[in-house]
């Protein structure tokens, strides 16, 4: 049964993994794809939050946290559904840069 639907980060999924005692077998994925730490990942997750931007929704926020985009065209492709405009963009990039 589902109880609750929400994005997770790849570390999160991780952590959820390794809390369930998860398949050794896909370790190797997430090792693969995660750039940065829980401990970051959390501390990333604020920060955009506290952008307090409502264009910014939890999947997009999840989405820059997995992908750590490098550049404004980065960042677009993951806001293909709205858009930003040159200031939301460089606080974003700004917030990412110090943990890439």
């Amino acid at each position: 049964m589902i109880k609750e639907i929400k994005p997770l980060t790849l570390v999160e999924a991780q952590g959820l993994v390794k809390a369930n005692d998860g398949s050794k077998e896909i370790e190797p994925y997430f090792n693969k794809f995660i750039k940065i730490s829980e401990k970051e990942s959390g501390e990333l997750k604020k920060e955009l939050e506290g952008l307090d931007n409502h264009k910014m929704k939890p999947d997009h926020i999840i989405k820059i946290i997995d992908f750590l985009p490098e550049d404004a065209s980065d960042l677009n492709k993951i806001f293909s559904d709205i858009s930003l405009d040159e200031n939301e963009i460089k606080q974003v990039a700004e917030i990412v840069a110090k943990y890439r």
